[in-house]
């Protein structure tokens, strides 16, 4: 039966990728939020024509560039160096034109990672502890002084561009409530990956993976959710864990991966492992289509509330409707105050990591964007907020199209589920080493 725990209405999801797996080009999660859009183009189906070149522009530009806490970035910049240290130079981070010339491969960061590391160093130490209104502003004073000497740098290392104006969901880690054996509640399991599903670049594209399985030496479309839920996979010892909603479970299916509390308290995250290779359905389209849900009021939250009414059949019939279905691992290197690895291998920053078509926006690249709070009201301005391309998603096609990182718990998941809205988009691009040379001197 189809319930709403209160766990389950404050899940979360992210779309998880395998660590140390991105240079050999790296497979999608589905998160994207209650896309209302098409859904993407099937894997090796031919490519779009290209975008626009991104435009360059100048850092007056940028809406609110002067207001954001700059310094706030530093962690998501190092950790995406972390990432590049140990890979060949050579290793493809994505983008086209402009961004995979400065930004695409690893090698093209070293320096920029050697910086960071010095201006790091270099930073204003904090005041001594205290009290009052005296300490307060000094402390004040002090972040003042982090976030101008890490604009200062960014200004003078990078280049922004501008990608365009294009829709920004939001994403998150779901909470799920499991146990590691089946009962009369717990009775929805999540699958690690068969040992039969095979991964390849797509066609055309080795940046994006396709998965399937080999039939008379052709790669083939796996079971589709229907099959798999039928039992197509029963009695293999596939099952990782086994959640008490299924509802949960087709939402954390669409981000990637989340957290699950088992009886005794204990936690054990799970991650993207791998996906049938079945084109990914929005239900929230649909639920419109059919005129369930109208399209102003559609939301991860609207979509939860239908499927909490409509019953067993209903509901097991809409979610059905989306074939593709996502293998998970066993994620054990993260402690609890760390996000979810995201596609670039390192664990996201809430609110700092961004979800980018690695196609167009290489991974590891900062951009600026402008974002709205779904929490405020519908006339709140856009803030403008430096953020990382550290992750990947399915639904996430083209320069412009971003997926913004909440974080985990409840008010993360609020806010994820109820973004849609347009966002400008730049990428900041380094500098080419003669203009810094330039500069420096």
């Amino acid at each position: 039966m189809f319930t709403m725990t209160p766990q389950g209405r404050a899940g979360l999801a992210v779309a998880l990728a395998l660590t140390g797996a991105m240079a050999a080009g790296q497979a999608d999660a589905q998160h994207g939020g209650p896309s209302t859009e098409p859904e993407p183009p099937a894997e090796g189906a031919p490519a779009a024509p290209a975008p626009p070149t991104l435009r360059r522009a100048a850092f007056a530009d940028l809406p609110g560039w002067a207001s954001d806490a700059h310094a706030e970035i530093l962690p998501a910049l190092q950790a995406s160096c972390g990432a590049m240290r140990p890979m060949r130079p050579e290793a493809p981070l994505g983008g086209e034109g402009e961004a995979a010339l400065r930004a695409g491969t690893a090698g093209a960061w070293m320096a920029i990672c050697l910086e960071l590391r010095t201006l790091e160093r270099g930073l204003p130490r904090p005041p001594r502890p205290g009290q009052g209104v005296a300490h307060q502003r000094r402390m004040a004073a002090w972040m003042a002084a982090r976030h101008m000497a890490v604009r200062e740098f960014i200004e003078a290392r990078f280049e922004p561009f501008a990608a365009g104006t294009g829709i920004m969901t939001g994403y998150y880690e779901p909470i799920l409530r499991g146990a590691t054996a089946p009962d009369e509640v717990f009775r929805t399991p999540l699958l690690a990956r068969p040992p039969e599903l095979v991964e390849q670049p797509a066609p055309g594209n080795p940046l994006r993976r396709r998965y399937g399985m080999m039939v008379e030496g052709r790669l083939e479309p796996f079971h589709d959710r229907a099959a798999i839920d039928g039992g197509a996979l029963a009695g293999r010892g596939l099952e990782l864990v086994w959640v008490d909603d299924p509802a949960d479970a087709f939402f954390l299916h669409i981000q990637g991966s989340g957290r699950v509390v088992l009886p005794d308290g204990q936690l054990v995250r799970v991650g993207y492992a791998g996906q049938n290779g079945r084109g990914y359905v929005p239900v929230g389209r649909l639920l419109i289509e059919r005129g369930e849900i109208p399209r102003e009021r559609m939301s991860m939250q609207a979509i939860r509330a239908w499927i909490a009414e409509a019953g067993h059949e209903r509901a097991t019939e809409l979610l059905r409707a989306n074939p593709s279905f996502v293998f998970f691992r066993k994620v054990e290197e993260l402690t609890p105050e760390q996000g979810p690895i995201g596609a670039m291998g390192v664990p996201l920053t809430p609110q700092r990591s961004v979800a980018v078509d690695r196609a167009h926006i290489p991974l590891g690249a900062p951009m600026f964007v402008t974002v709205r709070d779904p929490a405020a009201p519908r006339d709140a301005p856009r803030a403008g907020r430096l953020v990382v391309a550290q992750d990947t998603g399915g639904a996430i096609r083209g320069p412009a199209r971003t997926d913004f990182f909440w974080g985990w718990g409840a008010e993360a998941g609020e806010r994820a589920g109820r973004m849609r809205d347009e966002a400008a988009v730049f990428v900041l691009l380094p500098r080419p080493i003669e203009v810094t040379t330039a500069e420096a001197n």
